[in-house]
């Protein structure tokens, strides 16, 4: 029989994913390393074990003691599971900026969560690293773990998943791709691929509010470089440990709107539902493209699901709050969020200044010139309102037909907004369309505002 003796030893051994339509514009052959295979989703896992590991070697915890770590989620997941097989209770503290997801599933697997505020200093007693250590003082046969410092952190991917890849790639691989928070992944899997070859390029993403990429660059730890930020798991307002900035040749800033878009894009086509630090790091690549050739080969490796973002960046409502989500309106859109449907004409026969009457009632800018069933101009307010000014009493009972101008153009209800551009500007302000039913429909500017 064929079986693990728990869910521990399944951590590992995470394939390689060839990326597509994604990187379609690099110039080089780009390997995803999915580390939301191991059993906590995310790589993590690897660490969290280790941590634990060293710690029972060294007798820092005793069988029923309790684990406590500040953590953004995903390695209070490992430390969670590996809880659950060695018999221990577990505290996890974290920061108010995660997601909901997040703390539900820790609180699943048994942890508590402690939950604490994002925008204070690291040594604040509020901050999560500060209640971890706190606590740890407090509760007896208890080991706080401390991923940031912790250099089991980084053993563990020196052990684990650097070799994994030089063997995956044959040793071909050029490039690592990764982003950076603790620093364990990428300093454990660096440290190993540079011994193997020290030509081989790592690279780390960082996020605009964090201190890496300046400190990095100029040795300089910058506090005006620190500022609130929504990505999570990557970027920090301290140095850790785990952070070796020997072995890492670039930091590159992704944005939290790049990240967040390209984490979907990652979804929609590649069918990879990950996490927001897979955005950030696939845009990494594409902002370095020019810096890769075709005999690159480039492995980048996904932190964690994205199950633990349904709420945040695959909720299209909170992308929208941010204005990161483009959506691709169509005509029919419009027409269904108008105030009203009803379709204001004007026989071509209609006297003027009935007509400024009727624009006025309605508060109108423009209408369309109508002849039975068939439109045959337009008239706007404006000119409308000039030809009579210019001689009143002369121009106020001539019919529209005089002074209509062209009609407007006649639209395809499932022609999208950015089409529309074709169409509406300054001298054409508006276009008419059917819905299903063939009623008529008019689309102005205003619509189109009001809509986006």
């Amino acid at each position: 029989m064929d079986y693990k003796n728990n869910i521990l030893e399944t951590i590992g051994n995470t394939p390689l994913v060839k990326l597509e339509k994604t990187v379609s514009d690099v110039n080089a052959l780009v390997l995803a390393k999915v580390e939301t295979f191991n059993p906590g989703h995310s790589t993590k896992d690897r660490m969290a074990l280790k941590m634990l590991e060293v710690a029972e070697a060294e007798g820092k915890i005793k069988p029923g003691g309790t684990i406590i770590e500040c953590t953004s989620g995903n390695t209070g997941m490992g430390l969670a599971l590996a809880a659950c097989v060695k018999g221990y209770k577990t505290i996890l503290t974290t920061s108010d900026k995660q997601s909901q997801e997040k703390f539900d599933i820790l609180r699943a697997v048994g942890a508590e969560v402690i939950v604490c505020p994002t925008n204070v200093a690291p040594d604040d007693p509020k901050s999560y690293y500060s209640v971890a250590e706190k606590l740890s003082k407090e509760i007896p046969n208890s080991v706080w773990l401390n991923q940031y410092d912790n250099l089991a952190n980084r053993q563990a991917h020196y052990e684990s998943t650097g070799p994994e890849i030089w063997k995956q790639t044959d040793g071909k691989i050029t490039h690592f791709v990764v982003g950076v928070g603790t620093g364990g992944t990428i300093s454990g899997v660096g440290k190993y691929l540079k011994e193997q070859n020290p030509n081989i390029k790592i690279w780390g993403i960082d996020t605009y509010g964090s201190v890496f990429k300046k400190y990095h660059e100029t040795g300089e730890f910058d506090e005006k470089e620190i500022y609130s930020y929504i990505t999570e798991g990557i970027g920090e307002d301290i140095l850790p440990k785990n952070v070796d900035f020997d072995l890492i040749d670039h930091f590159e800033k992704v944005s939290d709107k790049d990240g967040a878009v390209l984490a979907r894009r990652l979804a929609k086509e590649e069918g990879l539902l990950l996490g927001y630090s897979a955005g950030s790091a696939l845009g990494g690549i594409l902002q370095m493209k020019d810096q890769l050739s075709e005999d690159d080969v480039v492995v980048v490796l996904f932190h964690d699901h994205g199950s633990r973002y349904i709420g945040k960046i695959y909720n299209d409502d909170w992308m929208k709050e941010r204005g990161w989500l483009e959506v691709d309106l169509t005509v029919k859109n419009l027409i269904n969020g108008k105030h009203s449907d009803n379709f204001i004409s004007i026989d071509r026969t209609e006297k003027a200044r009935a007509v400024l009457t009727l624009m006025k009632e309605h508060d109108l800018s423009q209408l369309p010139v109508v002849e039975g069933d068939e439109v045959h101009g337009s008239i706007t307010q404006s000119a409308l309102l000039e030809f009579i000014l210019s001689n009143p009493m002369k121009n106020s009972n001539k019919a529209i037909s005089e002074i209509m101008g062209n009609a407007f153009p006649i639209v395809d209800a499932d022609m999208s907004v950015k089409e529309l551009n074709k169409y509406i500007s300054k001298s054409n302000p508006a276009v008419i369309t059917k819905d299903e039913s063939g009623k008529m429909h008019i689309i102005t500017q205003y619509d189109i505002i009001q809509a986006l």
